[in-house]
């Protein structure tokens, strides 16, 4: 294929400077502060080096400006069978694109700084950097690794909060700590689902020195080997874990450099070895793509749940299998929804212009898009909702009735926000049940929340869900004699989990509750996913 664009350059040039792009319809709903999005997007494209100018090859990529920034074109040559070769064009979007002239500083300014201050007030940020080899993935991380731990050092000196670092290498599902002369460590998931790096060091950071010592120090013992496209491809991923200690809640930055993605015919003259190496490289980048194809989609479903529940209580939650890999384990809290931790991630997607590498820069677009799930604006899931509703009660006598019901709003029944969900939950199946207090209508899978001093053990949950009456109470219909009894209920514990963010129902951990005890009813809703409950909304 070389040979190919080899021979037809000035074909190729004379068609691309003949071509037109196609405007490209952004997307309905794409949020203009890019900051408070959760997944933030960029692709930089690599500039034109020393030995792609002397190979011959020319640019095929091709950013845009002005009113369609963010968009990139890329021109590929088909040689097709049955006659001259032809232009066959591709475009992508991206929330941000850096062109060849773009510095790092730069980069961090726009793309990655917004995470300095959400690690800082307790969050968990994200950056990783992916592509092909040679594309400049590790010029620009380890770059940013400097500029992010000055800017916390540099954020408030008279604070009293640590800065420390952990630096380790992946190596399939192999994982090493660089900065304790690439000792192995474990990656394990403790009893809340917490990732843990077991037996990795952290360095305590209290000077811009005291970085750049860290990261040389760990660049000596990183794995790297010789490929046909970079003599120094890093043969392993690379992340570094910044955590910023205070009070009970640590923050988090993980910086991540992900090996290089190799085709076959950058692996041709590899041996036993590489070839192994390079299998592992691929599956773990495989696994990540699979994770981000399956957040995207339980993103988008999520979006849908809220605007266009019927429709989308068809639709399955995705599996992410982010337990596949060490990568993604490491990730875990990108990609699992059961998290219970605030969490922003920034992706620098690097690309390759030469056309020899088209194909590789178009894999690494497509997945960069794949992470750009954007949200209806309230505005048109408003106008959509309700021209879908007024469509599906055109009748005259509905539209009578809902004409009466406007002019007496006095009248109509509140809505009940938590009716919208399409996920198993304990609310009442009697959609009026919400209309009588809940003390007068107990029942058996009711989820009701304790007052304070109803337990004698403090450290029992506070949601509790009713099992049925004791010494077998009546649960009929609530007449007035039942409402002004009290009642005692056998209840089951629910024992958070997951940072308290999800509970766990233990049937055999059970209590006797009195009715004048019981606090709240509480909607808890089942995440498939996770096989926990978790608080949808409290009556």
């Amino acid at each position: 294929m070389d040979k190919f664009y080899l021979e037809n350059v000035a074909l190729y040039e004379s068609l691309v400077e003949r071509a037109t792009p196609a405007p490209l319809a952004r997307r309905a709903g794409q949020p203009t502060d890019l900051v408070e999005a959760n997944m933030l997007v960029a692709a930089r494209i690599r500039p034109q080096l020393g030995e792609d100018l002397a190979s011959g090859f020319p640019c095929a990529v091709y950013p845009r400006s002005g009113a369609e920034d963010g968009v990139v074109d890329i021109h590929d040559l088909y040689h097709h069978p049955r006659g001259k070769p032809v232009l066959k064009s591709a475009k992508y979007e991206v929330d941000r694109l850096f062109g060849p002239e773009t510095t790092t500083e730069e980069i961090f300014d726009v793309h990655v700084k917004h995470l300095v201050p959400f690690a800082w007030n307790g969050g968990i940020g994200t950056l990783f950097a992916y592509g092909q080899t040679g594309s400049g993935k590790t010029f620009t991380v380890s770059r940013l690794e400097e500029l992010v731990v000055e800017a916390l050092v540099d954020l408030d000196p008279d604070s009293e909060k640590q800065v420390s670092i952990t630096i380790i290498e992946l190596a399939g599902n192999t994982a090493f700590d660089l900065l304790n002369k690439r000792q192995p460590i474990s990656i394990m998931e403790d009893a809340k689902g917490v990732t843990r790096l077991v037996g990795a060091n952290e360095c305590f950071v209290k000077a811009h020195a005291d970085v750049q010592d860290l990261i040389e120090r760990a660049t000596k013992f990183r794995r790297t080997a010789p490929t046909l496209k970079n003599d120094d491809s890093s043969r392993s991923h690379s992340i570094c874990r910044i955590r910023i200690k205070h009070g009970r809640v640590d923050g988090f930055l993980y910086l991540v450099d992900l090996a290089g993605s190799e085709g076959a015919r950058d692996v041709a003259v590899h041996g036993a070895d590489r070839m192994r190496e390079t299998r592992e490289i691929n599956i773990s980048l495989s696994v990540l793509k699979d994770c981000i194809r399956g957040r995207a989609q339980a993103d988008a479903i999520a979006e849908a749940s809220r605007s266009r529940p019927a429709a989308a209580k068809k639709k399955q939650a995705p599996h992410i299998p982010f337990r596949q890999s060490a990568l993604t384990k490491v990730l875990k809290h990108v990609f699992d929804p059961a998290g219970g931790r605030a969490s922003k991630t920034a992706v620098i997607a690097c690309v390759n212009p030469s056309l020899a590498d088209v194909g590789p820069s178009k894999n690494t677009l497509r997945y960069a898009e794949i992470l750009r799930v954007t949200a209806p604006s309230s505005a048109a899931t408003a106008t959509s909702t309700s021209t879908s509703t007024t469509a599906s009660t055109s009748t005259p006598a509905k539209t009578a009735a809902a004409t009466a019901a406007a002019s007496t709003p006095q009248q109509r029944k509140p809505q009940k926000p938590f009716q919208v969900s399409s996920k198993p939950n304990s609310r009442d199946p009697d959609p009026e049940a919400a209309d009588v207090p809940f003390r007068h209508r107990l029942r058996p899978g009711m989820v009701i929340r304790l007052k304070p001093s109803s337990l004698d053990d403090a450290d029992k949950p506070q949601l509790a869900v009713l099992l049925c009456p004791e010494m077998g109470g009546d649960v009929g219909s609530p007449d007035k004699a039942r409402r002004n009894r009290t009642m005692r209920y056998v209840c089951a514990s629910l024992v958070p989990v997951a940072g308290k963010a999800y509970y766990e129902m233990n049937l055999w951990d059970q209590c006797v509750v009195e009715s004048s005890m019981m606090d709240r009813e509480v909607i808890l809703e089942y995440n498939p996913e996770t096989r926990y409950y978790y608080v949808y909304h409290i009556v």
